[in-house]
Formats: C-alpha cells, sequence, structure tokens
C-alpha cells in the first residue's frame, strides 16, 4: 500500500496511517481503495484490539484530491459514478468498523477530512488544528460525508458549518461533537492511549456487538441514505459550479461567484 500505512503493537492497537503528507493526505483515488481494503482486514482480524485513524504530516486530511475529482468530471457518467461509490464505500467501511476506531487528528482537516473524523468512535485533536466543510467554495457539496456529518454533530449544530465553508478552531469543532476534545499537541499521543486502554479490558466481540447496536439505535445510514449522498455528489460534478470552482482552484483566481 502507497497511500497508508498500518502498524500494530503488541497489545493489539492498530493505527491506519495516512501517508500522503506531501498533499496534505487528500483522498484520490488510490488512497480510497486502500483505506477500503485496510477496513475489511483490521476488522477481520481476530488480534485487533482497537483501531487509530492517524496522519503523517502537518494536515490530517485536506479532504477530496482535486486532481481526482477533476478526473471524474471528465469521465464517463459510468465512471464518474463508481467513482463516487468508491468514496461512499470506503466511509460507510471505517464507519462499520467491528473494532473501535479512535480518531488521531493531529493537523488541519476539511472536506472529507471531516467525513474521516465523523466515523470515528471518538475523535482527539490539537488545539492549533483548523476544520471546515470547504466544499461549496468549490462548487461542490458535502454529499458523501453527509450522512456521517449529520450523525456526529447533529442536523442543528451541522447547519452552522455545513453550507457555508466557514473554519472553526478546535474549540469549537468540541461544541460541535466533531471532537470529544482538544489537547496541545504535545499532549495528543497521551490522550489517544487513554482512549485506548479501557479497550484492552473489554470482550472484543462485546465491544463489536454494542457497537452495531449502537449504530442500530442511533440515526440511520442505511442503504437509501448512501445512495442519496452519492446522487448528490455525482450531481454537483455534472453541474457546472464544480468544474469552474475547481478550475479556479488551480488557476489561483477567484471563482464567479466569489465577492
Amino acid at each position: 500500500m502507497d497511500t497508508i500505512r498500518i502498524d500494530t503493537d503488541a497489545r493489539g492497537i492498530a493505527t491506519l496511517w495516512m501517508t500522503r503528507a506531501a498533499k496534505h493526505n487528500a483522498l484520490s483515488a488510490q488512497m480510497i481503495a486502500e483505506l477500503t481494503a485496510a477496513a475489511g482486514r483490521l476488522g477481520a482480524d481476530p488480534a485487533v484490539r482497537a483501531v487509530v485513524l492517524a496522519a503523517e504530516g502537518t494536515s490530517f486530511c485536506a479532504g477530496g484530491d482535486l486532481d481526482w475529482m477533476r478526473e471524474q468530471m471528465a469521465a464517463a457518467p459510468a465512471d464518474r459514478r463508481q467513482g463516487a461509490q468508491a468514496l461512499a464505500g470506503m466511509l460507510n467501511a471505517l464507519n462499520e468498523l467491528p473494532k473501535p476506531l479512535i480518531g488521531r487528528v493531529q493537523g488541519n482537516a476539511f472536506g472529507g477530512g471531516v467525513g474521516l473524523m465523523s466515523v470515528c468512535d471518538v475523535a482527539v485533536g490539537a488545539r492549533g488544528a483548523t476544520f471546515g466543510l470547504t466544499e461549496t467554495r468549490l462548487g461542490l457539496i458535502p454529499a458523501t460525508i453527509g450522512p456521517y456529518v449529520l450523525a456526529r454533530m447533529g442536523e442543528d449544530r451541522a447547519r452552522r458549518v455545513f453550507m457555508s465553508a466557514r473554519l472553526f478552531d478546535a474549540a469549537e469543532a468540541v461544541s460541535l461533537g466533531l471532537l470529544a476534545y482538544a489537547v496541545d499537541g504535545a499532549d495528543l499521543d497521551a490522550a489517544v492511549e487513554d482512549e485506548v486502554i479501557p479497550y484492552l479490558q473489554t470482550a472484543p466481540k462485546a465491544v463489536a456487538a454494542a457497537k452495531r447496536l449502537a449504530r442500530a439505535l442511533g440515526p440511520r445510514i442505511d442503504p437509501q441514505a448512501i445512495e442519496r449522498s452519492i446522487d448528490a455528489l455525482v450531481a454537483v460534478w455534472e453541474d457546472d459550479e464544480a468544474p469552474e470552482g475547481i478550475a479556479a482552484f488551480f488557476d489561483r483566481r477567484k471563482p464567479r461567484w466569489h465577492q
């Protein structure tokens, strides 16, 4: 695997590292496929007690790779839909991972990065990190991540940041329910360890069953909701605003709607 790495310690704690540091861990087609495969592998491994989702470099995840998105917009309709399905499938695979998933958010997270935080059972972040659902600046929407962001924040809190693309700090991420709490960067590993340790004292099958029950009783993220999010992403890829927004980003200019 070229975009991720898995380190598993003697206790059975697996750290799933995103390793596209030079690209701020933006989600490319390869990274989406490798994260999906990793979720399946870790979920099926009886030796794994818990998984930490972490990232190398200064950013946790900058969201969808814009080169990948530009390719999707230029692709044939069937291929375009397949790309959206792959992204949705990756998020669902992590959300349904039958192990505790703990987010170690050491840096900025935008768009899909916020989605990755939302599929974690608990996310702990560094105080200096910045967050945002920035898709609408580019003529996009938080589509496939939407079910998970809404489930994590609740609709009322999510609507504060879901459409505006404004940035917010770690303290507001805590108030929105996106982060459980924030600590100084030097204390992040200790905070993650505090989240990990209790799982070493729990029955693995009971933990998996409890997580399934929580998902069943909580906000429903069923196949219909996922399919609706895929439809929404494909629709904006096929509209005129997304090509303009992404072209403006690469041309280092303001899109036509910017005032």
